[in-house]
């Protein structure tokens, strides 16, 4: 019996994004934090994208952005635009980018959420928490065909009075 090696395959964001869908929701930069915090809270979702008076992507609006704005500058804050509260440059990847590079991404540049762009076009938005499902059902799958692998090689052995079982 010969052993095959398991070939590995690097997870792109595309896949991320086929799994759970590229629907993303934007706010124009003009709109007040109250109107951000809103569709935060209705949509159950931790950041926006947020656009320009062109309905360009400039930046990622987050809870995070909101509360520090709050911390910076009080309850007043949630009445001036979110243009206010964009702190990090604007970040974004291609979809064919790895999961290992958006992580490297993340942490360089402390950001948790990044769009996926196709040149100029919009393709979704992925977060650290997107990244680490993706990595945990890879390391799963993973230790799934190691575990098969392991099983098929022990059913091919026939030790008399082995204490040998499978996993």
């Amino acid at each position: 019996m010969q052993l095959q090696a398991v070939r590995r395959v690097v997870m792109r964001v595309e896949a991320i994004l086929n799994a759970k869908g590229r629907d993303v929701i934007t706010i124009r930069d003009m709109a007040t934090l109250k109107e951000a915090s809103r569709l935060l809270d209705a949509h159950g979702i931790g950041a926006l994208l947020v656009e320009d008076g062109q309905g360009r992507p400039i930046a990622v609006l987050s809870e995070c952005g909101i509360v520090r704005a709050m911390a910076l500058n009080g309850a007043a804050c949630l009445h001036r635009p979110a243009a206010h509260a964009l702190t990090t440059p604007f970040v974004a990847a291609c979809a064919d980018a790895g999961l290992a590079d958006l992580m490297v991404l993340m942490t360089e540049r402390r950001v948790r959420h990044i769009p996926i762009m196709d040149g100029n076009a919009l393709r979704g938005l992925t977060s650290i928490r997107d990244l680490v499902k993706a990595r945990l059902a890879d390391r799963e799958a993973e230790a799934e065909a190691l575990q098969a692998h392991i099983r098929s090689l022990a059913r091919g052995c026939h030790l008399p009075n082995s204490d040998l079982h499978t996993v």
